[in-house]
């Protein structure tokens, strides 16, 4: 089994108030679907409200994050699924449920996790 990261950026909802609650609920249904399936590991959306920092090995903390993920927002879900066609199969129904394009990645297999 692998694990899948399946997302969108925020700025890909671009919803009513009416639409919103009604995605928030279809989005809610996909994932009590995969809680049933036994395949959702954890989801959840990044809190725009609180800034990123980094953080150093010397434990040094600095405000922002790197160049490359400046614009690392929206949504997130990850799912341990037994191929990549289930996954894109989970995205399409995070997709409708969302009303917006999901992106999929397989994570590297790591025993340990």
């Amino acid at each position: 089994m692998t694990k899948y990261l399946i997302s969108f950026p925020s700025g890909a909802m671009v919803l009513s108030d009416e639409d919103l609650q009604a995605a928030s609920d279809a989005s809610h249904a996909v994932v009590e679907e995969a809680k049933e399936a036994g395949v959702w590991v954890f989801g959840g959306a990044i809190d725009e409200s609180v800034p990123p920092v980094l953080v150093d090995g010397d434990r040094t903390v600095t405000e922002g994050t790197y160049p490359q993920t400046k614009q690392l927002e929206g949504g997130y879900s990850v799912l341990e699924l037994p191929s990549r066609e289930a996954a894109l199969e989970w995205a399409a129904k995070i997709a409708v449920a969302c009303r917006c394009a999901q992106e999929v990645r397989a994570f590297h297999d790591d025993p340990a996790s």
